[in-house]
């Protein structure tokens, strides 16, 4: 189980930090990831982590975002700073097993940026 946390409504220029209790994952076995979707457009990678460490950012995150986890709770976080208008979207946790690809999502939570 997936639960996110952390989204609210900030401006341009300022922080957030999310979580995700990831319930259940063997980090050790699982691409843990922050995904994040505007309505009309498909939902695209932010970061990705493997066991506790970031393994792959979106160039237009690259520098004010980061990725970590904290494997004895079993936590990923995503730092967010110097934040854009542009990074207003629903941020989704997701983990998909790194063999067999198959994981889940969480619900998400909103992330608002104002100019």
């Amino acid at each position: 189980q997936l639960v996110e946390s952390g989204g609210g409504l900030v401006q341009s220029g300022g922080s957030l930090r999310l979580s995700c209790a990831a319930s259940g994952v063997a980090f050790n076995a699982y691409i843990m990831g922050w995904y994040r979707q505007v309505p009309g457009n498909q939902r695209e990678v932010v970061a990705l982590s493997f066991n506790g460490r970031p393994t792959k950012y979106a160039d237009s995150v690259k520098g004010r975002f980061t990725i970590s986890a904290d494997t004895t709770k079993n936590m990923v976080y995503l730092e967010m700073h110097d934040l854009k208008p542009d990074d207003t979207a629903v941020y989704y946790c997701n983990a998909k097993h790194f063999l067999t690809e198959v994981g889940g999502w969480g619900r998400g939570t909103q992330v608002t940026v104002s100019v």
